[in-house]
């Protein structure tokens, strides 16, 4: 279905005429740097080009009101005195007389995107748009904002393709209090926002950016704001969030859309956020958000004031949407004590309104918060932001898709799936008869897999899957081949019942065995026994540990391989949620990820067909793999409580040696780590 890329060079033609220190950093340069990126790069040729057009009066409307939109049509027509004088009453805007021009360009190039993935001729996308769009309110331009791009977007989203669920992610380092009006009493949508704050002394100033306005009337729970209380946030603090605020509420909530407000002044480098989080994160986030509304994703550009770190930020971000593998995260580091405060925080005051973050701890007390009198200590002492001067980062890891992109080990005489490729055993290995292939010649098959792992090393190979009768015999081998190469291992079991306690602790695998059963505490910390009370095939359970436990803990380990085993049994995953695993651990190890299923020794090449084709239970498992979309999950129930409580007690007894699985100050001893 292929990436959509929205750009107009029109949208450059305004900027600043007269002197405003506050506004400069709004140029012209800021689109041309970011397209030229994604052309320099070829990311823009293997996408398809959309072009843009003007939003219609009706369009403006979903959002604007009807008096403000008049005014701003007078703008093309008034003189340089004129428009400063109507500029001043609005707050840190400028207006150009093409501004109203390049404004409707802005908003018909977001709903130009969400026609093409909503119409299916598109997957997902970006529109690289000016002016931004997230600070504009219903009857006033903000922030370099005339009309709201994503919020026209929501709205028209939802008349016209009849979205019920709408979530829109905000990682621009500012708040978008125009979003948050526009939807403040709306249940239909979903506002996240994550934003420099420093308790209420950073832009747009406002109390209703805090962690505690989370919506009003039947919209209460679905405005979720995490303030960021100090600078220089890292890779850590981004993903930390994500993992324990955002997604869980974000499968809960189930969108059919999800819309990004893609500010890259959060990225390192940049003179606003002066945060230390760099461009390779946005690969991450991205690809996160792929998972979610069965792939239909729409980024609008908004902020970004460092023209380096936008544009390596933007392809990052593209690259991601295209479907390549994302660069192993830089300096990961466990979130920092002001970021596990605003953790906490969001998670006291929605842990009410959604049954994933039930169990979710207090709110801290007012002695351990960040002060802001500590920040300005800080910064009076000479301990100036370490986002703004004389800081520099490395470009982000090229991360070349590699010549195939699954390989499958299936029987010699089973079709091969479409989107893979049959990985050939050695020509001595090959037999007539299934039977033969797929029983008898166990040592080939082992071989087979890790001759698969090592074409995987050499990034000949993205990934791959095998139907295999002994699911811990061939990770035994695998796992051996691989550390013999220096690999670091991570090792998911789904359904495993434990079987698998005899893999290596040494640090080289860390092992998540996931299983159904009473809760068990680890003995050793890279051996991790998740047990839920009626297995994986309660989905709701198997996102909170997924979120909870495994991404943060599978982050922090930084694999260079994933194996992820299927054992056969009744307490299997839904195809549903095996897939959502299968496409979140994608995003690690470069896409480096060997899936192995355990079938029946049957020796009917008509039942090995039946099995992988027909009911689909391993065909469609195959999908993910390939690229595919996963599918919803559907608004989920809430977890059983016993498997909340066992989840949460092991996440508390593994916090001391796994960071970023920490939500609360009280699970940190220090305030900078």
């Amino acid at each position: 279905m292929g990436t959509a890329l929205i750009y107009d060079e029109e949208m450059t033609r305004y900027k600043l005429l007269w002197l405003d220190p506050d506004c400069e950093l709004e140029r012209p340069e800021r689109l041309t740097a970011s397209y030229e990126a994604l052309v320099q790069s070829g990311l823009a040729a293997r996408c398809i080009s959309v072009p843009v057009r003007k939003a219609t009066d009706d369009d403006i409307l979903l959002i604007h009101s009807e008096e403000y939109l008049e005014a701003v049509k007078k703008t093309p027509y008034m003189t340089l005195e004129d428009l400063r004088e109507f500029t001043l009453k609005y707050g840190y805007v400028y207006f150009h007389p093409n501004s109203y021009h390049c404004a409707l360009l802005a908003a018909g190039a977001a709903l130009q995107l969400v026609d093409a993935v909503m119409s299916g001729r598109v997957r997902n996308g970006m529109a690289l748009v000016r002016p931004p769009g997230h600070h504009s309110m219903r009857s006033a331009a903000n922030g370099f904002c005339v009309f709201n791009n994503v919020a026209i977007a929501a709205k028209y989203a939802q008349g016209k393709y009849g979205a019920q669920r709408v979530l829109i992610v905000d990682w621009d380092i500012h708040h978008g209090q125009g979003v948050q009006y526009a939807f403040e009493d709306d249940p239909s949508v979903l506002y996240f926002s994550w934003h420099r704050y420093e308790h209420q002394k950073f832009w747009p100033e406002l109390r209703e950016s805090d962690y505690d306005s989370v919506g009003e009337g039947k919209g209460a729970g679905f405005n979720i704001n995490v303030p960021w209380n100090k600078v220089g946030m890292r890779n850590g603090d981004y993903l930390a969030v994500f993992c324990h605020v955002l997604l869980p509420v974000a499968y809960q909530f189930c969108p059919d859309l999800v819309l990004v407000c893609a500010g890259f002044d959060s990225a390192i480098g940049d003179p606003e956020g002066e945060m230390c989080a760099t461009p390779d994160v946005f690969a991450h986030l991205t690809h996160l958000l792929m998972n979610l509304a069965e792939g239909k994703l729409c980024m609008v550009l908004e902020g970004g004031y460092n023209l380096t770190s936008l544009g390596q930020s933007v392809c990052v971000t593209v690259q991601s949407l295209l479907g390549d593998p994302a660069p192993r995260p830089t300096n990961l580091q466990g979130p920092c004590q002001s970021t596990l405060e605003s953790v906490q925080c969001v998670r006291a005051a929605h842990r009410k309104y959604w049954s994933c973050l039930k169990h979710a701890a207090e709110a801290p007390p007012s002695d351990v918060s960040t002060k802001r009198i500590k920040l300005e200590e800080k910064r009076q002492s000479g301990e100036t932001a370490e986002g703004k001067d004389n800081i520099s980062w490395p470009e982000p890891e090229k991360c070349v898709a590699p010549p195939v992109r699954t390989a499958v080990v299936i029987p010699e005489d089973v079709d091969c799936p479409d989107g893979c490729e049959r990985f050939h055993l050695p020509q001595n290995a090959c037999s007539r008869s299934t039977k033969e292939n797929f029983e008898s010649d166990a040592v080939t098959k082992l071989s087979s897999l890790t001759a698969l792992v090592g074409e995987m090393e050499k990034n000949e190979i993205r990934n791959g899957l095998a139907l295999v009768s002994d699911v811990s015999m061939a990770l035994e081998t695998v796992i051996k081949h691989a550390t013999a190469l220096k690999q670091r291992v991570l090792v998911v079991c789904v359904g495993g019942n434990g079987v698998l306690s005899h893999l290596p602790e040494d640090g080289t695998t860390l092992t998540v065995d996931i299983h159904k059963g009473a809760l068990e505490m680890p003995r050793c910390k890279h051996y991790i026994p998740v047990s839920l009370k009626n297995g994986c095939g309660e989905t709701s359970g198997l996102v909170q540990a997924t979120f909870g436990l495994l991404l943060p803990l599978a982050y922090e380990y930084d694999p260079a391989l994933v194996l992820l085993a299927r054992f056969h049994g009744t307490d299997g995953p839904s195809e549903g949620a095996w897939q959502q695993l299968v496409g979140l651990l994608g995003g690690l190890a470069r896409g480096h990820m060997l899936v192995l299923v355990q079938v029946r020794r049957r020796g009917s090449s008509r039942w090995i067909r039946r099995i992988f084709f027909l009911p689909g239970f391993h065909f469609r498992r195959m999908k993910r793999l390939s690229g595919s979309p996963a599918p919803s999950l559907g608004q989920l129930l809430a977890p059983l409580a016993e498997d909340l409580e066992a989840l949460e007690r092991l996440r508390l007894h593994l916090q001391a040696d796994w960071t970023l699985l920490r939500t609360s100050v009280q699970e940190s001893g220090s305030e900078d780590n």
